[in-house]
């Protein structure tokens, strides 16, 4: 009877100690995926940021260009506008200076 109680108990002390092993390495698993999922979520959030950030640009950037472009037709409007200006100023000089000699 002592030695199949022995034989139990050592068995006993095995599946023991099996479990233990199985419980650390089921612990480093979890905390593997755990770490792993708050990654991802890190991540995740990373990206939505990264996307905010960018369309903000974006926008700025569309304004910026539609403010270069109606700068660029002002700027040409302007130098029409100086030029014809410009014309009608010699013309006027011209129309003086044939009075004069007339």
């Amino acid at each position: 009877m002592a030695k199949r109680m022995n034989g139990l108990t050592s068995a006993a002390v095995k599946a023991a100690k099996q479990a233990r092993r199985w419980g650390t390495e089921t612990r480093r698993e979890a905390d593997r995926v755990l770490r792993e999922a708050r990654r991802s979520v890190k991540s995740q959030l990373e990206r939505r940021r990264l996307k905010r950030t960018l369309l903000r640009a974006s926008r700025v950037l569309k304004a910026a260009g539609k403010a270069a472009a109606w700068a660029g037709v002002a700027a040409a409007v302007a130098a029409a506008r100086a030029e014809r200006q410009q014309i009608q100023q010699t013309k006027v000089v011209r129309r003086a200076v044939r009075r004069r000699r007339g």
